[in-house]
């Protein structure tokens, strides 16, 4: 099979095009035919050596959507999808012809998704899920402030956080576009800048969010923390331009506020697939929206998709085989 493989770390010019052994079924674990991969931010990390776990040589790659070619016989010709801590980093990945995954990896594409939507949905999704379902318990009624809500993840938190009924107040420098998936379902505009927190203020009558979803971290961590309410939540899941922060104790314990860290790279791509799963109602009963797609590349274009995502493309690249 064709596939992308990096033996030392660095920029998109270390990838190379190669033929590798088409991988094989066996009792546990299925072949997937990937149909289309997403590049993300954490793809061209890895290949810069930015995660220490990785094993060389490897194929990159978390995210994907194709068909079962080869495993149990309910499963065969299957539509499916799925995204992975581990494929890419410890186990070959997804920008490849084919990918090996455990059967508990296993989870059916909403039918409602191109393979290349499908494809874009896993790292974004799941660690939004993680943070607004399962950390934080976001309930209908109560607000959140997404920071950075026109990056991927943030967009996806917007439509998590819709779908569940809250109040959604996008914080970022500039407005979002109204036609996109989450711009069309904010609340609330306050941009990112040195009046940030008397914009939120006035954004929720004084009394702020009762959720703080940050993710770009680091240099917006402490505004994070400025605009939850008494005993609200601030989710982190980056630490850009500023991996050491400081902030005041005082003010953190008087308000009582809960601080989660979400790291979805934790997940491997069997513990990844029921939350995959869980997705798949909200987009095929309309409630959760596909992505923007920027850009597609043929697979032997790889190079050119990932220099793409480093340059800060605004939209899903995704690497169609």
């Amino acid at each position: 099979m064709k596939a992308i493989q990096f033996r030392s770390f660095g920029g998109p010019e270390v990838l190379d095009f190669v033929d590798l052994p088409t991988p094989q079924a066996d009792a546990d674990s299925a072949v997937v035919r990937v149909m289309a991969a997403s590049v993300n931010p954490s793809d061209v990390k890895n290949v810069a050596g930015h995660f220490e776990q990785t094993v060389l040589p490897r194929t990159p790659g978390r995210d994907f959507s194709g068909v079962v070619a080869d495993g149990p016989p309910a499963w065969l010709g299957a539509d499916v999808w799925g995204t992975g801590g581990d494929i890419g980093f410890t186990r070959d990945g997804t920008h490849a012809e084919f990918i090996k995954i455990p059967l508990a990896a296993l989870s059916r594409k909403p039918t409602t998704l191109t393979y290349s939507e499908a494809a874009a949905i896993g790292v974004n999704f799941v660690v939004a899920w993680l943070g607004t379902v399962e950390y934080a318990q976001l309930r209908a009624g109560e607000t959140i402030a997404v920071i950075g809500a026109g990056g991927g993840v943030g967009g996806a938190v917007v439509q998590l956080a819709k779908a569940r009924g809250a109040r959604v107040i996008a914080v970022d420098r500039r407005p979002l576009d109204a036609d996109t998936p989450a711009g069309c379902l904010i609340d609330a505009y306050v941009p990112f800048d040195e009046h940030v927190t008397e914009g939120l203020q006035q954004a929720t009558g004084g009394a702020g969010a009762e959720v703080v979803y940050d993710t770009v971290g680091g240099v917006a961590f402490e505004t994070a923390l400025s605009l939850v309410k008494r005993r609200g939540r601030v989710l982190e899941i980056s630490a850009t331009g500023k991996r050491r922060v400081e902030f005041d104790l005082i003010d953190f314990y008087h308000n009582e506020t809960q601080l989660f860290g979400v790291d979805s790279a934790k997940l491997g791509v069997a513990e990844s697939a029921p939350l995959m799963t869980a997705l798949v109602e909200g987009f095929e009963n309309g409630e959760l929206t596909g992505p923007a797609i920027a850009q597609e590349f043929p697979l032997e274009q790889a190079r050119e998709a990932y220099a793409a995502v480093a340059g800060g493309t605004r939209g899903r690249v995704v690497i169609r085989m």
